[in-house]
């Protein structure tokens, strides 16, 4: 039973204490059916625990309370100050243009993301988000829908690919690149994740071609392309950035001779690479060991069944940003020094856990929670506690934790990322 089952209720219009019998009953870290009880409007949990805390009183926010029960009355092993470890892209601003939009998380919205950045775009079908590149190298997932995406590197070779959903792309900084959503199955266009590995990335300081196009004067461009003036007449007059653009063909015909392929091609099948699977979900890692050219960021794509966790461990390579992708859960990250703090996640937030800081991720909801974990690096590595307890004297172990040591030696010695709910 977790420490939100055990939470006192309240009814903000009452202000009396409620207590669930279904939450008794839950299975751990798995709010009852109905959760918050009927009667219970959202914001119902209080921070009050026995003789702790007290019914807030002034100003509320029921509806981002309810989203938070683990912020609004932590568990008692939280202590000292953390920084923020969460931001949800529903709180980013929307840049809207014709035929798609485009938000971002960055150092900006999240003040601790100093090693990785983010952005969430939407095209319609046939919608290009125009030719570019990137000082930081870019990273992406495709959520839902299919896009069309085309680059070029230094020696002229070139890349065209159709990438769907669970499809990864990954763009060396430098490398220009386009985007262009398609229909498929009926989907009109496409939406996607794009990870880039600078927390001080912003999507206003790309470089766009229609923007210098227009910062450079015609009898230039002419030279340069050894085309008359008039050619470039019509040149916009400012950046497209997103637009409408004509429908693509056959892959096949937007595959550019050059100077041949690329020969580390800049997609993945991240979906396709055989899942490590335990009794409590599955977890597909996805670094420059299966994915060459992604040589900045790794990434591991984690679904857990509900009352299951993420176990206990770190990464000792790296920050770790997150994204959630469907469901919802908690998270306690650990600091050192005494100081512990846990958050509420759900499908459109971003997590953060700071190099080396100890975690797990639970499922609290009633269906699977699946996100995303990446890392500047290039490849994935992480520590589990429990491993490291089973592969040290034992004695010593015991020494530690006050734990019996027959509980001791009868540790697995393997790795289990994801842990499935104890049996009821």
């Amino acid at each position: 039973m977790t420490d939100l089952s055990r939470r006192s209720l309240i009814a903000a219009t009452a202000g009396g204490a409620l207590m669930s019998s279904a939450a008794r009953a839950a299975g751990p870290g798995v709010p009852p059916a109905g959760f918050p009880p009927a009667g219970v409007p959202p914001g119902g949990v209080v921070p009050e625990r026995g003789t702790q805390g007290a019914p807030i009183l002034g100003p509320r926010n029921p509806a981002r309370e309810a989203q938070d029960p683990f912020t609004v009355l932590p568990p008692k092993t939280d202590h000292g100050t953390m920084p923020n470890l969460k931001w949800s892209f529903a709180d980013s601003h929307m840049r809207l243009e014709e035929g798609g939009w485009a938000r971002q998380t960055t150092i900006r919205e999240l003040p601790v993301s100093k090693a990785m950045a983010g952005v969430n775009m939407r095209l319609r079908a046939g919608v290009v988000r125009e030719m570019h590149w990137h000082k930081e190298a870019e990273w992406s997932y495709m959520l839902q829908g299919r896009a069309r995406i085309t680059a070029i590197d230094a020696q002229g070779r070139t890349f065209a690919d159709d990438v769907g959903p669970g499809d990864l792309w990954y763009f060396p900084s430098g490398i220009p690149h386009s985007i262009q959503a398609l229909e498929s199955d009926g989907t009109d266009g496409c939406e996607f994740l794009l990870v880039f590995d600078d927390g001080a990335f912003s999507e206003d300081s790309t470089f766009l071609l229609t923007d210098w196009l227009a910062h450079t004067p015609k009898d230039i461009l002419a030279k340069n392309f050894g085309l008359p003036e008039a050619a470039f007449a019509r040149i916009p007059e400012k950046e497209l950035y997103i637009f409408p653009g004509p429908k693509p063909g056959p892959l096949s015909d937007d595959r550019m001779g050059g100077a041949g392929p690329i020969p580390e091609g800049f997609s993945h099948r991240m979906l396709a690479q055989a899942p490590i699977r335990t009794k409590g979900g599955t977890v597909r890692i996805t670094d420059s060991t299966v994915f060459p050219a992604s040589k900045t960021i790794a990434a591991a794509l984690v679904e857990l069944e509900p009352g299951a966790m993420r176990e206990l461990h770190w990464h000792p390579n790296g920050d770790e940003w997150q994204f959630y992708i469907a469901g919802e859960g908690r998270m306690t990250v650990f600091g050192s020094e005494s100081k512990a703090r846990t958050f509420d996640y759900r499908a459109g937030d971003v997590g953060y856990v700071p190099f080396a800081m100890g975690h797990y991720i639970e499922n609290t909801g009633q269906g699977p929670l699946t996100f995303l974990e990446m890392f500047r690096t290039p490849t994935y590595a992480d520590i589990s506690l429990r491993q490291w307890l089973a592969l040290t004297p034992h004695a010593l172990v015991a020494a530690h934790t006050g734990i019996d040591r027959a509980l001791i030696d009868g540790l697995p010695q393997g790795k289990d990322p994801v842990i499935g709910r104890p049996p009821a």
